[in-house]
């Protein structure tokens, strides 16, 4: 028997790729960088088979390429996750995420007495590791809080 080789995801002419992003944190990643409202074609792939990571989550976005500052919130739930532009069919730059030391007016602060819930102030954050976990200490409050309870600034 042999095995068909067929791409399970279709090309795009031009655009961009997210892939190896945790399938458990894929549909976060379209929250955060707001793909609903996008008249853009996307294709998402959900738990599909990684070498690497056993399951993974890949995004393709026609005629879209993201600001450092949305690269940023993805690296907060998908550090591992890597970055293809792609021009006529094919990847003219391929880049690993990395976590910012520090990332700015990406979301809100989850206390609610924060000075940023309050006055027009861009939210600001020193990201923590710690045990593979991520943490965000806010420059205002300095309540640390988890990535996934924080809510997008969109």
């Amino acid at each position: 028997m042999t095995k068909d080789k067929t791409l399970i995801v279709n090309a795009i002419e031009n655009g961009t790729v997210l892939d190896h992003i945790p399938s458990e944190y894929l549909f976060k990643v379209v929250d955060i960088l707001n793909l609903a409202s996008t008249s853009n074609q996307i294709t998402i792939g959900s738990n599909l088979v990684s070498k690497s990571f056993g399951s993974k989550g890949i995004i393709k976005i026609a005629d879209r390429y993201f600001e450092d500052q949305e690269i940023n919130c993805i690296a907060l739930v998908a550090p591992n996750a890597t970055i293809n532009i792609i021009k006529d069919y094919q990847v003219i730059e391929k880049r690993k995420i990395s976590i910012p030391e520090e990332v700015v007016a990406v979301a809100k602060c989850a206390n609610p007495l924060c000075i940023t819930n309050h006055q027009v102030i861009s939210t600001r954050f020193k990201t923590i590791v710690d045990n593979d976990k991520i943490y965000l200490l806010c420059h205002y409050c300095e309540k640390t809080t988890k990535i996934l309870n924080l809510q997008p600034l969109n």
